[in-house]
């Protein structure tokens, strides 16, 4: 990823230069910079409500509500946790702040699960993927970041995306789930085969 990020910047200048179009292209950067940080500061105001919203959530209780809600699913999915209590609550919570929208809160508890799913291994497993996955798929009721874009693009009604993400977003997790569970099997067919 890196080296992307030099390339592209190198490959653009020289194309500039084979071009004549050296100006277009600082004209370019600096108008884009400048949009870049007008779209930053009004995300922040935006964030910030949002982020106190669900904040307020948490305090609530919501948080804990829903972890109860998801702990059989939880323990459905992922096998190792039958006998991890500690990697449940984690992995509970951490899918409990990603369906809230809870982005911060949710990645330390994701790190924190993989932790403990890994056993001081170094290789992941299959709950490990899973989690991952679904991390990735991220189910959500309220999509904070979403709305923010939306509104500081100037949107008036920046939520009434709401039935759509929940669709995809159920719909990708279904699919991440399913595909992350067969490749877990062809892996493990795989490994006894060899």
């Amino acid at each position: 990823m890196k080296i992307l990020l030099i390339v592209i910047p190198v490959v653009s200048l020289i194309f500039a230069i084979v071009n004549g179009r050296i100006s277009e292209m600082s004209a370019g950067i600096l108008d884009k910079s400048g949009e870049a940080v007008e779209l930053v500061i009004s995300l922040c105001g935006i964030m910030c409500f949002w982020c106190g919203i669900m904040r307020v959530a948490e305090r609530a209780g919501l948080m804990e509500k829903l972890a109860k809600l998801l702990k059989p699913i939880v323990n459905f999915l992922f096998k190792s946790t039958k006998n991890n209590a500690k990697a449940a609550a984690l992995i509970t919570a951490n899918l409990a702040a990603n369906i809230l929208g809870l982005g911060n809160a949710s990645t330390p508890l994701g790190i924190a699960a993989m932790r403990e799913l890994s056993n001081g291994s170094y290789s992941a497993s299959d709950d490990m993927i899973l989690l991952a996955v679904m991390n990735t798929a991220s189910l959500q009721i309220i999509p904070t970041t979403a709305a923010a874009l939306r509104a500081a693009n100037g949107v008036t009604k920046p939520l009434d995306i709401l039935p759509c993400v929940w669709i995809v977003s159920v719909y990708a997790a279904a699919i991440a789930i399913i595909s992350a569970k067969v490749m877990g099997k062809f892996s493990r067919k795989r490994d006894k085969s060899e």
